[in-house]
């Protein structure tokens, strides 16, 4: 999966550089918020500017990560969700679990 990862001020940025999150490249993800928390990192913000197309795996992926976020008395943001994607975090009601920002400038801002 093809990730950057950025440090602005306290939060730390991961920029998913893909069209879609889904089976093929979700444990990717997963494994590398895993990771941050385990190095220290306490606030994350996942931004999916590229992402056009996200599965249940996905899903599952930014589900786990929250969980790892809330294990380990962190945070993690999502920011510039496309209109597909975003209508899927509001079909199973995930919008309600994540904080979302339009922006990554605003998420870090928050």
């Amino acid at each position: 999966m093809n990730l950057s990862i950025e440090q602005i001020q306290d939060t730390t940025v991961i920029n998913i550089n893909e069209e879609r999150l889904d089976a093929h490249n979700s444990s990717d993800l997963k494994l590398e918020v895993q990771r941050l928390y385990e190095s220290g990192k306490k606030n994350l913000l996942i931004d999916m500017k590229d992402v056009r197309f996200i599965d249940s795996s996905g899903l599952g992926a930014l589900v786990s990560g929250f969980k790892n976020a809330t294990s380990n008395q962190g945070t993690l943001k999502l920011s510039s969700l496309q209109p597909q994607v975003k209508s899927m975090f509001e079909l199973t009601r995930l919008h309600r679990v994540f904080e979302i920002f339009a922006s990554a400038a605003d998420a870090v801002k928050s």
